[in-house]
């Protein structure tokens, strides 16, 4: 939740290529007051159901810039495994993954709240501010 002196920050990811939330996509959310400041872990989260991370940490006092590290390549090599039960004859058709991880950084002011949805597809991904 957002107050007068720091911003929120919330996330949600979705499959595009399944047409739906991707469950299970570990997330670490980061902050820095300043260009020129250090990063500070703050914790992280994982996707819901939904694929939303209900539960990421407050941002301190100060804080202008936000990342948001998504650990995708468990999610996709979880999903290859599962298609390869499914169809044994694709076993050898799939690729490795691409992006391994995605990391999106954004500048944020006081009182504001940031919703930052990932769609994400095997070989590229989007995000935007959302509300």
């Amino acid at each position: 939740m957002s107050t007068s002196t720091t911003a929120s920050v919330s996330t949600h990811v979705l499959d595009t290529s399944a047409g739906r939330p991707a469950e299970g996509i570990a997330v670490h959310l980061s902050a820095r007051g300043g260009r020129e400041a250090n990063w500070q872990a703050l914790g992280g989260s994982a996707t819901d159901a939904d694929g939303r991370c209900k539960d990421l940490p407050a941002l301190p006092e100060g804080t202008t810039h936000v990342r948001l590290d998504f650990a995708v390549e468990p999610y996709f090599e979880k999903k290859q495994a599962d298609a390869q039960q499914d169809a044994p004859a694709n076993r050898d058709s799939g690729a490795a993954v691409f992006f391994p991880e995605v990391a999106i950084t954004f500048a944020v002011v006081p009182g504001e709240h940031y919703h930052v949805p990932l769609l994400l597809n095997p070989f590229g991904y989007s995000v935007y501010r959302g509300s």
